[in-house]
């Protein structure tokens, strides 16, 4: 388990310090409320989650694995597969548990107030690829121990998993600006920036689109791909109708946003989205921004 934890907080220390210079270096999109309010309390956030797994759930997912292995539970291991075949299953069976999580998230309304948190953000970038409230985190991680006990995936899929899934999260969400031909082959491989982007959208359409945080597939199999946001990247408004408050932003607020109802700002969301719905001209979106499909 300390060999989990080094190798999980390198890979971190290395994607997050790589990600954060490419959006100074390129940025995708001028940020609205900026990284001074919003960092420490993304940051923050990633501290808490961090902090309750390891006391809730010490030993996660691989854990699960660990003991799954030792006792020889789940479908893969009863399968009798070879442990590079039975890794890649394994590794596509979480990668879509984890598409179908996310869908629930925001499919069920008490779900969606835990997840409609990291939506919130008033600007996305790195740090957003990180910020999911720690009862969302709590709940992912159970449904991750469910699915690699029932599977009986290999301890290096899901470690291998773990690594990556961070490492996209934060890719994808990274406010960064990439050639659009480099985009166009990417996002057939694996989710890229502009692509995920669209999910977070003001729109709900554009919002309930792009699930996915590791391969793109999911999206297209079943089909909640967006190419790009109706508005283009650079006109689109990022975030919710609600919370756009920059206090918000703060810890505390962070914390306690799926208990509040915010009756007030929920009863405009009807009337701001219709606005920002009304279709766009014919300049409304880039020539760049077709998709690869």
């Amino acid at each position: 388990m300390d060999i989990e934890i080094l190798i999980r907080i390198s890979g971190f220390a290395l994607v997050f310090a790589a990600m954060a210079l490419w959006e100074v270096a390129a940025p995708r999109r001028r940020l609205t409320a900026g990284r001074k309010p919003r960092w420490p309390g993304n940051l923050g956030i990633l501290i808490v989650d961090a902090l309750a797994v390891r006391i809730l759930i010490p030993t996660a997912a691989v854990g699960a694995a660990l003991l799954a292995a030792g006792r020889g539970w789940g479908l893969l291991h009863m399968a009798g597969l070879r442990l590079s075949v039975a890794a890649l299953l394994g590794f596509l069976v979480l990668d879509l548990a984890i598409y179908g999580q996310h869908v629930l998230f925001h499919k069920i309304p008490v779900l969606w107030r835990m997840h409609r948190m990291h939506h919130a953000d008033l600007d996305i970038d790195v740090t957003t690829g990180v910020r999911f409230h720690p009862f969302e985190i709590l709940i992912s991680m159970g449904i991750k121990i469910a699915v690699v006990i029932a599977f009986g995936i290999p301890v290096v899929a899901v470690l291998l998993f773990e690594v990556v899934l961070n490492a996209t999260s934060m890719f994808n969400h990274g406010n960064v600006s990439m050639p659009v031909a480099l985009d166009r082959v990417l996002r057939r491989l694996v989710v890229t920036p502009d692509m995920h982007r669209v999910h977070h959208s003001i729109l709900r359409d554009e919002t309930d689109s792009n699930f996915g945080f590791n391969l793109p597939w999911w999206d297209w199999l079943f089909g909640t791909y967006r190419a790009a946001p109706r508005a283009g990247h650079d006109g689109m408004t990022v975030g919710l109708p609600i919370f756009r408050d920059p206090r918000e932003l703060r810890i505390d607020h962070l914390l306690t946003q799926p208990f509040r109802t915010d009756a007030v700002q929920a009863s405009e969301q009807g009337v701001q989205e219709r606005k920002l719905a009304e279709p766009e001209g014919e300049h409304g979106r880039r020539p760049d921004q077709a998709g690869p499909i």
